[in-house]
């Protein structure tokens, strides 16, 4: 028994080894460079929603599709999934607070339609204040679906500059859906007696597009494995050293070539069972809009398992050769990834994050809500990367090398699940 045991275990680390040495040809570190140095170059403007740089690297994305020979989802003309959104920016915006007429750096609001208050009752004030938990309180008020003041503690100017700089660019919602009238001040106030806002705004519809394309599938054509990761990024910030751009190279240049990187990986292969689906969606930093569309356009039963693919352009707090999985404990997608890497050096973990709230920060959400085995994969550490949310998340800041090492560890581990081998237990529909 001892003997076959020993075979066995040589068997398999001979057949780990086979296949690392074709994921390393077949997934080249030249070509992940030219990808990410391509979305992430000063000329896409940081792909800001919206704007010239989005549709630039759209095109750069759709090209690369094509090159490989992906074909458009089904029903599909093109490797584009259009829909629209409506977009409401902020007109002339005045507030004042206990007869004191507030700065213009220190406020903004968002709403479907203009308003004015006057110490109207119906409107909740609500205080962070320098002691709370400033995501858990901000979440509370922000999905509460009342008329809301918020006052936030000056402690955590930071956040409240990085809200309203990314609000003062527009809310988007989808048709039909009504925006909380909301105003946000940065200030303290030991006791609010009278308040004062008025409200005006701007409301268009411009044009969205994902873009996704797929592989079918051999012989399980109508079971779906998802790869994804956002194109979208900050676009132009505050100056910082005569740098405006957030070229967003690690967040996320870094997961959608990740994306295109495993397209030509599996076209390559030509042997999938399953269907794969590769989208870059759009909007996720303003509110993961492209993957909730996304959810909407597919029967999530039919979907085995997602992919999302988040910062994976630095090594993580465990070392190279490892990166971490959000929502580890909810399926078993994690020990499925971990078993068809036996025989390699590279090792998933559970997140290390909890107090982040990382599984329901990504394009991974808009699936799980609807029950699918859906989980982001990255190496960011997050608690303490100075170039999160920067101008400063440059090329030139990240490790070109972890990536392709995480890229062609992707590529290993998803391989039982394309293959129908392997299906990943459902996860319990969220809740929010």
């Amino acid at each position: 028994m001892k003997k076959i045991f020993i075979v066995i275990t040589a068997l398999l680390s001979v057949t780990a080894c086979a296949f690392a040495q074709n994921v390393d040809k077949l997934i080249k570190q030249k070509n992940v460079e030219r990808i990410i140095k391509t979305l992430s170059a000063d000329d896409m403007q940081g792909r800001a929603t919206f704007t010239p740089g989005i549709e630039k690297a759209a095109r750069f994305i759709e090209s690369e599709y094509k090159k490989i020979g992906l074909v458009p989802l089904t029903g599909n003309a093109s490797f584009r999934q259009n829909f629209t959104m409506v977009r409401t920016t902020t007109g002339k915006l005045t507030v004042s607070i206990n007869g004191k007429n507030l700065p213009a750096d220190s406020i903004f609001a968002s709403g479907s339609e203009a308003f004015n208050w006057k110490t109207d009752p119906d409107v909740q004030v609500v205080q962070i204040t320098a002691d709370e938990n400033f995501r858990q309180e901000y979440g509370k008020a922000t999905r509460s679906g009342k008329k809301t003041l918020l006052l936030i503690d000056p402690k955590f100017n930071d956040s409240f500059t990085r809200i309203r700089d990314s609000k003062l660019k527009g809310s988007v919602a989808f048709k039909g859906k009504t925006l909380q009238p909301i105003t946000i001040v940065l200030g303290k106030f030991d006791q609010v007696t009278s308040f004062e806002v008025s409200y005006e705004n701007k409301v268009e519809e411009p044009p969205l597009f994902n873009i996704a394309g797929m592989i079918p599938g051999k012989t399980k054509p109508d079971e779906y494995v998802i790869f994804g990761g956002h194109y979208d990024h900050l676009g132009i910030l505050k100056p910082m050293e005569g740098d405006s751009i957030a070229n967003g190279a690690d967040d996320d240049a870094s997961g959608t070539t990740a994306v295109i990187s495993l397209a030509k990986y599996y076209k390559k292969l030509h042997n999938n069972a399953r269907t794969i689906i590769f989208v870059a969606f759009c909007a996720e930093e303003i509110g993961e809009f492209g993957s909730q569309y996304f959810a909407t356009q597919v029967q999530p039963y039919k979907i085995v398992a997602m992919f999302n693919i988040e910062m994976i352009g630095k090594a993580s707090k465990f070392g190279t050769n490892s990166a971490f999985i959000t929502g580890y404990e909810r399926s078993d997608f994690g020990k499925i990834l971990q078993k068809n890497l036996e025989g390699t050096s590279f090792k998933f973990y559970p997140d290390p994050y909890p107090q982040q709230d990382l599984f329901y920060r990504s394009d991974n959400a808009s699936l799980a809500r609807v029950g699918v085995p859906a989980h982001t994969i990255s190496t960011d550490q997050i608690d303490i990367d100075k170039y999160y949310h920067t101008v400063k998340d440059e090329l030139s800041t990240l490790d070109v090398n972890n990536i392709t090492l995480t890229i062609r560890a992707i590529a290993l581990s998803s391989r039982s699940i394309v293959a129908g081998v392997d299906t990943p237990t459902r996860v319990a529909k969220l809740e929010r």
